[in-house]
């Protein structure tokens, strides 16, 4: 069951675009109610379309729409403007206030019935879920590592793959991971391309650490051949 609670925080989608893509984050507060309190806040100025409880209650705060602001400042593709484009959904985790705790059961099938509907309601692909961290690499890490990727693709609810037979190869995995969608802050930037790398491992290899590794660079190879971010019509917004 969905409970509405309106919140002051939103404003209307620029470019007359309906959602195409779903950005899933966590709300590192220690309860819903005080994710929700902030996020009806106008002080605050920061909302998300849904908040999921971990007992799997979810709170409708921005009708979709609307454009929420969730994203702030990043890119997935060409697409600069991640709130006029997404439907942002916030999980109910104390991350690292409580040295990051798992996704309850809950509020794992309360997400996949909620994204399930949402996909069908605007024709969003699985390729088109993505992580906040995943367009906000050098600012963002949540949903974060303990987040079940593998279980939403299992779904049709985001993507997964094996890698493919590839080398530790610096220009490959940037190549490959601007054709799967991500974008570096700063592209000519070494530091800034190990923002990516990051943010790719926390949700394609939790854990994993140190320098690029042939598997890094396999799998998004793997996931920019099967998955190629669709470019989208952006009106007269910059492209990059």
């Amino acid at each position: 069951m969905t409970v509405a609670t309106q919140s002051p925080n939103k404003g209307q989608r620029r470019h007359g675009l309906s959602p195409d893509m779903v950005v899933l984050h966590y709300t590192a507060m220690h309860s819903a109610e005080a994710a929700i309190k902030r996020l009806c806040d106008p002080d605050a100025e920061v909302s998300a379309h849904y908040v999921i409880s971990e007992t799997g209650a979810v709170t409708a705060l921005v009708p979709e729409g609307d454009r929420a602001w969730h994203a702030g400042a990043g890119a997935w593709g060409r697409v600069r403007d991640v709130n006029s484009h997404s439907i942002g959904i916030e999980l109910a985790n104390a991350a690292s206030l409580a040295d990051m705790p798992p996704f309850p059961e809950p509020q794992m099938t309360a997400l996949e019935i909620l994204l399930n509907a949402t996909l069908k309601r605007h024709s969003i692909p699985p390729e088109r879920v993505i992580g906040h961290s995943d367009m906000a690499p050098d600012r963002k890490s949540d949903p974060g590592p303990k987040f079940d990727w593998r279980r939403l693709a299992l779904g049709r609810l985001s993507v997964w793959t094996d890698p493919v037979e590839a080398t530790a190869d610096w220009g490959e995995f940037k190549a490959h991971a601007r054709h799967f969608g991500y974008r570096a802050p700063e592209p000519g930037n070494r530091e800034s391309w190990q923002f990516v790398l990051d943010a790719f491992r926390l949700r394609f290899r939790p854990f994993a650490s140190g320098d690029l590794t042939a598997q890094d660079v396999g799998m998004m190879a793997a996931l920019a051949f099967k998955w190629p971010c669709a470019d989208v019509d952006l009106g007269d917004t910059q492209l990059i």
